[in-house]
Parts: C-alpha cells; sequence; structure tokens
C-alpha cells in the first residue's frame, strides 16, 4: 500500500509525496488510518523559519502530529484496541529504557521520538509526521474516542492535552482563580481546563478582543482583559476581583511572563506553557517575596491525553446543546488533504484559530 503524505521539504517548500505504507513489525503495533489533523504552531515555524529552538530542520520531513484516526491494522498482543476503533493518536514515543519514561515523565525523555520533529541525530531520518494516510502508534500511545467525541475533536485532543498537563502542574482546584495569557490556540484550550478542574474565575488576557470574545462566547472564560487597551496593569487591576492564585502563561512574552508574577497572589502557583524567544528578565525578587511556585511544561504526559479524551467525554456526554465548553468552536476552517498546503499557507498568513486538514482518501 502507498502512504501519501504532505512534506516539508525545507524553508518555504510543502510539497505532497508517497511512501510505502507502515507496517506492523512489532506485537503491539496498531496501523492507524488517519482521518483529522490539526495545524500547530509549531508545524508553521518549521515552515517559516526551520526551527525552534534545538529543534533544526536539516532534511525533509513528514508534517503532522494533531490527529485521530480509525484502526485499520492490529499486532498479535493488542487488547487495548480493534480495527475499526477511533482513536486520538499520541504522537510522542520515549524510550521504554530511559529514568524519564520510568518515573512517568517520559514527556522528558532525551531519546523521545515525536512525530514532526527534526531529528537531532543527522544520521537518522526524521520521524514520521501524522499527516499522512497510514500511521504507525504503539497500542499503548492511542486512547480510544467514545461515541459522541467527533474525530475532529479527536485532532484537539494533542493540544488540549498540553492545557491539562499545565493545569495538572498547577494542581488547580475548586475555590481557585486562574489568569490565562494568551487566547490563542492552546491559551484557549487551558483557560477551557481550568474551568472543567473546578476554578472559581478564569481570566484571559490578550490585545485582540475578537479572541476574548471567543474565549467568553465557548465558555472558557469568566473574565477577559484586554491588555492593549485597558489603563492599568492587570495586576493592579484583576477584573474577576481577586489576584489570581494560578497564573498560565501561554504567550512567552517577556511582559506577559513579567505581570503574570507581578498578579500573582502570595503563595500562588506559575505555570510557563508559551515558548519564549530566548532569554528574558524574570521578577525574581518578587516570585521569592511571595513564595510562589514556579513551574515549567513541556507537552503533556502520563494520563494527560487520557484526562483530556475525558473531558470531551463529559462536556459532550448529554449532546451538544448541554455541553458547557464549545470546543467545537475553536475549529475555525476546514481543509481536504489535496488542500493542504494551502491550508498551510492560510494559517501562516494569521487569522484562523484551530485548521483542521482531512485524511487523504
Amino acid at each position: 500500500m502507498k502512504n501519501p503524505s504532505l512534506v516539508l521539504n525545507k524553508i518555504d517548500d510543502i510539497l505532497f509525496e508517497e511512501f510505502d505504507a507502515p507496517t506492523v513489525e512489532e506485537p503491539h503495533d496498531v496501523i492507524v488510518e488517519v482521518k483529522k489533523t490539526g495545524i500547530c504552531g509549531s508545524d508553521i515555524h518549521y515552515y517559516a523559519h526551520g526551527k525552534i529552538g534545538d529543534f533544526v530542520l536539516t532534511k525533509p520531513m513528514v508534517l503532522g502530529h494533531e490527529s485521530a484516526g480509525v484502526v485499520s491494522q492490529v499486532g498479535p498482543a493488542v487488547t487495548s484496541v480493534k480495527v475499526g476503533d477511533r482513536v486520538a493518536i499520541e504522537p510522542g514515543v520515549p524510550s521504554r529504557l530511559s529514568n524519564e519514561y520510568k518515573t512517568g515523565k517520559y514527556n522528558l525523555c532525551p531519546h523521545m521520538v515525536f512525530a514532526a520533529t527534526p531529528e537531532s541525530d543527522p544520521a537518522k531520518k526524521n520521524p514520521p509526521g501524522t499527516l499522512c494516510k497510514y500511521f504507525k502508534s504503539p497500542e499503548d500511545f492511542l486512547v480510544k474516542l467514545p461515541d459522541h467525541v467527533s474525530l475532529e475533536l479527536g485532532a484537539l485532543v494533542e493540544p488540549l492535552s498540553v492545557g491539562v498537563h499545565a493545569a495538572r502542574l498547577a494542581k488547580i482546584t475548586f475555590g481557585d482563580h486562574v489568569l490565562v495569557f494568551g487566547a490563542g490556540p492552546v491559551g484557549l484550550l487551558a483557560a477551557a481546563v481550568a474551568t472543567k478542574f473546578g476554578a472559581a474565575s478564569v481570566t484571559v488576557v490578550d490585545i485582540f478582543d475578537t479572541k476574548l470574545e471567543m474565549a467568553k462566547d465557548i465558555g472558557a472564560a469568566t473574565h477577559t482583559y484586554n491588555s492593549k487597551t485597558s489603563e492599568k496593569p492587570i495586576s493592579a487591576n484583576p477584573p474577576s476581583g481577586h489576584a489570581p492564585t494560578v497564573v498560565l502563561e501561554c504567550t512567552g512574552a517577556e511582559i506577559c511572563i513579567q505581570q503574570g508574577v507581578l498578579a500573582l497572589t502570595p503563595a500562588g502557583r506559575y505555570v510557563q506553557v508559551g515558548n519564549a524567544g530566548g532569554y528574558v528578565k524574570f521578577p525574581i525578587t518578587e516570585l521569592a517575596t511571595k513564595e510562589a511556585t514556579l513551574h515549567g511544561s513541556f507537552r503533556y504526559s502520563f494520563g494527560d491525553y487520557q484526562t483530556s479524551v475525558g473531558i470531551l467525554d463529559e462536556n459532550y456526554r448529554n449532546g451538544k446543546e448541554n455541553a458547557k465548553v464549545d470546543f467545537e468552536a475553536l475549529i475555525t476552517d476546514r481543509f481536504s488533504f489535496k488542500d493542504a498546503i494551502k491550508a498551510y499557507d492560510h494559517v501562516r498568513a494569521g487569522g484562523p484559530i484551530k485548521c483542521i486538514i482531512d485524511g487523504p482518501e
């Protein structure tokens, strides 16, 4: 079988290619026919700049890592899924021998093979992305989707898991007042997770009113704050009337990092989710005198994908009309696989919240 795929050849150069479809080689291998794939900001960074931090594109790679599909083939030892099951694909597989894997922090594994991420060893091929017809995964990195959770929502599980991971690091619970910087896809999903985890208030900060309106309209935020048009910094004027007990910083912008620490209540929890472009000036004295807790947050780890699917399950169990958070509204643009290059150019130009590409026919 052939495996049509979308390949980033180099900066500003995306093309369609056909490869041989993957085959079952290990007892726990599963072949998934990919049906829906979201475009991530990291894809656009590689497309436009050829790198993100230490990950540098030096050879072609298949794009895509936010995907859901249908199981088409299973290895002889597979028990958790069967042919025909609809699944969300967790796109990063660690070494089973690493200490990080053994301690449940496999997202930090130095030997992680992550879809559509340049391989650090130039002697090896880049790991394949998910923007193809067939993708191979070990069974324990697939999560079955409930009947009432669509494949499009299944493609949202990957960025949703970033928000879940941050919320779990922050230990968000009932009564917390949460401040989220950034109303992009990750920020909106992080806000939605905070709402689902029982926060008393969730305030989203951005400079675009349209994005802030969406945060409220979909049920992710109780309050919003436009930091560009407001006269006072949010630390002096929290819209909820409460200093935040938790800050989720999802932009990486230096000013947002600083304002997040200044706004945080004493003994609060701060989680850095967004990637900064480099070193930033950080208000370390304020962090110290508040005895605040600072967490880094990198992708997602054990249980985060399952929790994300559980959130979607609970949200849509009683029908879309009774859903408390409208996750589907985040999907603003849809493209067929044959128009996937147009989709990438569309997202690169700005505008969409989340763009979904159909799998190859």
